[in-house]
């Protein structure tokens, strides 16, 4: 119906206290004001003697019709082309100058609350530039040719420049390492939970987390180039690009307002010449047209039943952002997913514990935990939190412990100098071939690899994995038995993707990918197939979800996917997507029925209108009775059940 034009910028442009909260919904409010009135003003004519429901009905006119009045004269006005908001303002006029004022509300009332929900969902699913902006430090520390500390904006910075990025801090720009090591968390750029160790000469991208110890970075690319200012760029353009269904549907209203209007100024003059009516005759069979021609059970046809299917979703926990991306949804031929958070439970867990013959379970639990206790890495705590559920021994403070980046944790434990983390750090050959190499195989499958050394050798292993979240499997299958083809986009190793993949029995997948690899790989998919969904949870998903013909993030995710996303898992249930497609799938249906029994009724009023076998009362009766018809097959959806799937 209406364009609606976005800005993006950082901040909010809204302003504060109760006007501020109130002033976006201003037109809902106003759509809904109208319809009381239109309540009070049907009461007032029904008991109440007297002219007094004119003026209720007008003001009905004016509340709820303003917005949709000034839209549509300023855009006829700047475009040179009447749109159908002129139309329906011109039926609803036509209406009252026959007496027949609460049909001209009602027509008002139904348009505008049509364009005040479209404004509102469109408005709600453009914050998500905001969210990015925030996560990318709007400072940097700069080191001088002197060797002082000077803190500068971001946007000064240049290529060659060496800045310092300390524990806890963001990467305010891509660069090198050109000293220190550490562990960065990637997973605003790759979506991988794990973090990776970082040394001199390795890669840092603008927006990931500096885990540990100070490093120096130099600037490898300006600040418009960065990886993280590609993911902004990538979404605003996805999002600006408008859907075939929404530009046919524009094309397709543009040429029934001009068909209208040139046939009721036709029918102004017309059948008084050739036919011999009065102009009386004429001029009421003219008006007539223009009321029963009126768009609003075509307006009908699609807005009931596409709530009706929102507010079923969202009761089973589907957050669908608009009415485009439901019936999108009907037509999906294939859908990618990110694996870390959405294929999988996204935190490493332990998977496999082995050890030395002379240690027990428990006495090796305990020793480790008591080296890992100290340490912040995402892994150490994970093994730290299994050992406190399966190990009663209580932890050992440690004469001495200290931190390796990049390699793992030692500690002296009673005098004895324990060693946990990569096969290297605790010896490469024992580690290879302890339990004749079973660690290999282990890591075959995906999994992460910790070794444990004592004064005697190596003295275990334990491997840790991202799980697969229990509904997973069952999610694809049924998505597979639906006809939807599945596939796999992750930023982890071949090695781990693979596992995962085999594990889910998902169709396909790509791995290492980069946000802009990922959206790449949607493009291919749109290409093959048509209509294809995208299924993430991190900010690395959110180009490739908003490039999707449908986005899908989880609820667990981070607010860039959920604003991103057009559909919202709330449950984080992938088995809700089935529930989804068929949700959507009957909603269309029920939409082209309306739509079909919509058209044949205006047609059928239009010719018993020129045939001179249609009153007005009859007109508004047949005009009103099927849009309220085509209300109540909407509203069908409401009842429609999860047990379809």
């Amino acid at each position: 119906m209406n364009n609606v034009n976005i800005a993006y910028k950082t901040g909010s442009s809204q302003g504060k206290g109760i006007w501020g909260r109130i002033a976006p919904h201003m037109e809902l409010i106003a759509a809904l004001t109208s319809g009381v009135l239109i309540m009070l003003g049907w009461g007032l004519s029904t008991w109440s003697e007297g002219k007094l429901y004119v003026a209720v009905f007008g003001a009905a006119f004016l509340i709820g019709g303003y917005s949709k009045a000034k839209t549509g004269i300023t855009e006829t006005i700047k475009n040179k082309d009447v749109n159908v908001e002129v139309l329906m303002i011109l039926a609803a006029i036509g209406s009252a100058v026959i007496g027949y004022w609460m049909e001209g509300a009602i027509l008002i009332f139904i348009f505008a609350l049509s364009g005040a929900l479209e404004t509102y969902t469109m408005n709600k699913s453009h914050k998500e530039i905001s969210s990015l902006m925030d996560l990318q430090p709007e400072e940097a520390t700069l080191l001088t040719i002197e060797g002082n500390e000077k803190v500068i904006p971001v946007s000064d910075l240049q290529i060659g420049d060496r800045i310092l990025i300390k524990a806890g801090e963001r990467v305010p720009s891509d660069g090198r390492i050109v000293k220190g090591s550490t562990n960065i968390d990637e997973a605003a750029i790759t979506g991988e939970s794990i973090p990776v160790s970082k040394q001199v000469d390795d890669d840092v991208f603008a927006g990931t987390v500096n885990l540990r110890g100070t490093i120096l970075v130099e600037i490898t690319k300006p600040q418009e180039e960065t990886l993280f200012q590609k993911i902004i760029i990538l979404v605003q353009s996805a999002q600006s690009e408008k859907s075939q269904s929404q530009q046919y549907i524009e094309k397709f209203e543009g040429i029934y307002v001009k068909v209208v209007l040139i046939v009721v100024l036709v029918m102004m003059f017309l059948p008084y010449f050739a036919f011999g009516w009065t102009w009386t005759e004429t001029i009421y069979r003219a008006i007539v047209l223009l009321v029963v021609a009126s768009p609003c059970a075509l307006a009908a046809s699609v807005m009931p039943a596409t709530l009706s299917a929102i507010s079923n979703g969202a009761r089973h926990g589907i957050l669908f952002k608009g009415g485009v991306h439901l019936e999108i949804l009907g037509n999906l031929k294939a859908i990618a997913l990110d694996k870390t958070g959405t294929l999988t439970k996204g935190k490493p867990e332990v998977t496999d514990v082995l050890f030395r013959e002379d240690l027990t379970v428990e006495t090796f639990l305990q020793h480790v935990a008591s080296v890992e206790k100290y340490s912040n890495h995402p892994l150490a705590q994970s093994i730290v939190n299994y050992a406190a559920t399966h190990s009663s021994l209580p932890l050992i403070v440690p004469e001495s412990s200290e931190d390796i980046s990049g390699f793992g944790a030692q500690a002296t434990l009673h005098g004895i100098e324990w060693k946990v983390g990569k096969a290297d750090f605790v010896g490469g050959v024992e580690a290879s071939t302890f339990q004749n190499g079973i660690a290999k195989i282990l890591a075959a499958e995906g999994k992460t690899t910790v070794y444990a050394r004592d004064e005697h050798g190596i003295a275990g292993v334990i491997t840790l994995k991202d799980v697969v979240r229990q509904e997973t499997i069952v999610a694809l299958d049924k998505l597979k038995s639906a006809g939807i083809d599945t596939f796999m986009l992750t930023g982890d190793s071949e090695h781990t993707a693979r596992a995962i993949a085999c594990e889910c029995r998902i169709g396909g997948y790509v791995s290492e990918c980069l946000p802009e690899s990922k959206v790449d790989e949607i493009k291919k998919l749109r290409e093959r197939y048509g209509t294809v969904a995208m299924v993430g949870d991190g900010i690395n998903d959110a180009p490739a979800l908003a490039s999707a013909s449908i986005g899908i993030a989880m609820g667990e995710g981070t607010d860039v996917a959920l604003e991103t996303a057009d559909v919202v898992l709330m449950k984080n249930n992938l088995e809700l997507i089935s529930y989804a497609v068929l949700l959507s799938q009957k909603m269309n249906r029920i939409i082209k029925q309306n739509m079909i029994f919509s058209v044949c009724v205006i047609v059928v009023l239009i010719i018993s209108n020129f045939m001179q076998m249609l009153n007005l009362p009859y007109g508004v009766i047949g005009h009103e009775g099927s849009t309220i018809l085509v209300i109540l097959n909407g509203l069908r959806l409401l009842r429609f059940s999860k047990n379809k799937i």
